[in-house]
């Protein structure tokens, strides 16, 4: 949950706030604290669906501590003593005046469930917020030894904030959010995906009675279009069952346009002929790769949609289930290529990291360790 910075106690009531629900959890507030039974009208909200610590206090010193009589309780300020003195022993900078100015910033007190589902529904914006942004820095976490299952992890926990949204929030046909998504970016590990995807099409020029093990891999996996290209041609030869070789492949190549640019044939025929490894080895390597960027886009049109505060619920729960298909289809290719197993849990508190999901090591070192 965000926190406020360390507020002062004059100067609590003071700082603007930084969002329109601040305005939105001082009324709900005040209503509380001005007619406490107004609780029993209030649901689907806690203490954490608070945008600062001084208010997650008050709330809970609200809705544990045992309620006045009404009679009483429009006679003296004996209870909301007792609210002030439980909230700050989570919130020292609260203080009387400030409970005096939710009262008074309070419109109506019987519209309480009214400002609670906006809370509500901001808290919401929030948690997607922060699931998506855990999905992108576990992509980027360069020290997970299993990065395309522990990103599904993410992906799954994403997921599992969306559908709690949507019980809350039922999505309706055809609300999209406004923000347009972001483009995906370019692969950062560049240089490495090149030099594997090469690897990649070389190995199965030489050997093409393995690409039809690894139907799996689609064009679209490999990051550079002459690659998706050359890919393609040579699972159409092989569908063909036509001759595979360099030549061949080339010419297929003249055939679709792929030489259209300038490229060299001389330069096809080299890279398709330096073989290593296994077809399945770099096969699964370019999937891998295809998934983290797959899931690292979704994370992003998902942070972009929950970043916007006019998307609502609705729309958040719209778009990011559009978003995470994309990993859904990536996920059934990568389960059918490793023959792994769906996860059996769902992370919940993933921890934040950072750094590209590369690693960097000799073209002969990582051609012997593909050699299966």
């Amino acid at each position: 949950m965000p926190h406020a910075p360390n507020l002062g106690e004059e100067d609590l009531d003071a700082v603007p706030p930084p969002q329109p629900v601040f305005h939105v959890e001082q009324a709900l507030l005040g209503a509380l604290l001005l007619e406490p039974h107004r609780l029993d009208d209030v649901n689907g909200i806690t203490a954490d669906s608070f945008s600062t610590a001084a208010h997650a206090a008050l709330y809970t010193a609200i809705s544990t501590l045992p309620r006045p009589e009404p009679a009483e309780h429009a006679k003296n300020t004996t209870w909301l003593d007792r609210v002030l003195a439980t909230s700050r022993e989570q919130a020292r900078g609260l203080n009387a005046i400030y409970l005096h100015a939710l009262v008074q910033v309070c419109p109506w007190p019987s519209h309480a469930p009214a400002y609670a589902r906006m809370v509500e529904a901001e808290h919401a914006r929030r948690r997607l917020l922060t699931a998506a942004e855990h999905l992108i820095h576990t992509v980027h976490d360069a020290s997970l030894p299993l990065p395309a299952q522990t990103v599904l992890a993410e992906a799954d926990a994403l997921a599992a904030v969306v559908d709690d949204i949507a019980t809350r929030f039922p999505p309706r046909s055809g609300v999209l959010p406004r923000t347009p998504a972001p483009s995906p970016d370019l692969a950062p590990d560049h240089t490495e995906a090149a030099e594997e995807e090469q690897l990649l099409l070389a190995t199965a020029t030489a050997r093409p009675d393995d690409i039809d093990a690894v139907r799996w891999l689609l064009p679209d996996d490999l990051t550079l279009p002459l690659h998706a290209g050359l890919w393609q041609c040579l699972t159409t030869l092989a569908r063909r069952g036509e001759p595979i070789d360099p030549v061949t492949v080339l010419w297929e190549a003249q055939q679709r346009g792929l030489l259209d640019n300038g490229r060299e044939p001389g330069e096809v025929l080299r890279m398709l002929a330096e073989p290593a490894g296994s077809v399945g080895h770099w096969a699964e390597r370019a999937l891998q790769r295809s998934l983290l960027a797959t899931a690292e886009h979704t994370g992003r049109r998902i942070e972009a949609y929950a970043g916007d505060p006019a998307n609502t619920p609705f729309q958040l729960v719209v778009g990011a289930r559009r978003a995470l298909a994309d990993i859904a289809a990536v996920r059934t290719r990568w389960q059918h290529a490793t023959g792994a197993a769906p996860p059996q849990q769902r992370r919940t508190a993933p921890a934040i990291r950072a750094g590209p999901p590369t690693t960097t090591a000799a073209h002969a070192a990582r051609s012997t360790r593909a050699t299966r």
